[in-house]
């Protein structure tokens, strides 16, 4: 397989074949991440992708699901990503889902009936990340969206049948809108409704205005009990039809996976409990990642 450059993948995917199709991030402002600094964003040969198929065909061809690393791939053109979900359905047959990044801007170049054709050619699932439903806060960290941006284009990718995993950010507002941030991540994931939702304890990478910004003073990282706290909000004002919210990130302070509704309650009384130090959180030297 030809890899260059960063190769990410969310931790769902760990056991399914890679195909990387883009080099880099075709936004790469936000002010939290450093993955594709200093790389510049590019689509791969449709040469290079097909032999990389072909690759994966000959020696793994007994797995049953494929992603497509790493950026946003709904920004590659749709004829050219047909024709690559084409070569996949032709030579592994045995693959059963294939995955994707997408973010608001990829999903918006893409018209319903696009999404649709993308979906019956085996995109099962998209992974995108909000990180807040808060547009100040979106407008701090550069994410390039606001939140109700994020809805509509949420909302657009489930209806072409196509399961959507969204990423929030513990801590990422900073202490003054904490409480902010929580509700209004919380009304976004509502209103979109997805299938799953992770979510991240913001760790600050070397290298990222972020971080500068806290080397500096003008950003306070959030302790443990108040990343909880947040955490704690978001899900009292999340409401999914029947989505699985995880926050068992290696990040993450204390293990949360519930399916809301049914197991709100539960997993709120768990926060609680260790608000009050009846469950030992995790130590920091465990969240290195």
């Amino acid at each position: 397989m030809h890899y260059e450059g960063n190769m990410i993948r969310p931790p769902s995917e760990a056991y399914s074949i890679l195909l990387q199709a883009t080099v880099g991030c075709s936004h790469n402002k936000c002010t939290f991440c450093g993955a594709y600094k200093g790389e510049r964003f590019k689509i791969k040969s449709d040469e290079i992708i097909m032999a990389d198929i072909a690759y994966a065909a000959k020696h793994y061809p007994h797995i049953r699901r494929l992603f497509i690393c790493e950026d946003r791939k709904l920004i590659i053109p749709h004829k050219r990503l047909r024709n690559i979900l084409l070569e996949i359905r032709r030579q592994l047959p045995r693959i059963t889902r294939v995955g994707v990044y997408a973010n608001s801007k990829s999903i918006d170049l893409k018209s319903p009936e696009e999404l649709r054709e993308l979906h019956e050619l085996g995109i099962g699932i998209a992974y995108m990340g909000l990180e807040s439903g808060d547009d100040v806060t979106l407008k701090n960290v550069r994410k390039g969206a606001t939140a109700e941006k994020m809805i509509r284009m949420g909302q657009k990718i489930r209806e072409a049948g196509i399961r959507l995993s969204i990423t929030v950010l513990l801590g990422i507002a900073g202490e003054e809108r904490s409480d902010i941030h929580a509700k209004e991540s919380g009304r976004v994931l509502s209103a979109i409704d997805p299938e799953y939702v992770g979510a991240l304890s913001l760790m600050l990478i070397p290298g990222t205005p972020m971080y500068e910004d806290r080397a500096s003073g003008r950003f306070r990282l959030l302790e443990a009990g108040e990343m909880l706290r947040e955490l704690r909000t978001m899900i009292a004002h999340t409401d999914m039809s029947r989505g699985l919210f995880h926050a068992n990130h290696a990040s993450n302070y204390l293990p949360i996976k519930a399916r809301l509704p049914k197991d709100k309650a539960a997993v709120l009384q768990t926060i609680d409990q260790a608000l009050a130090g009846q469950i030992s959180l995790k130590p920091e030297w465990l969240r290195a990642l």
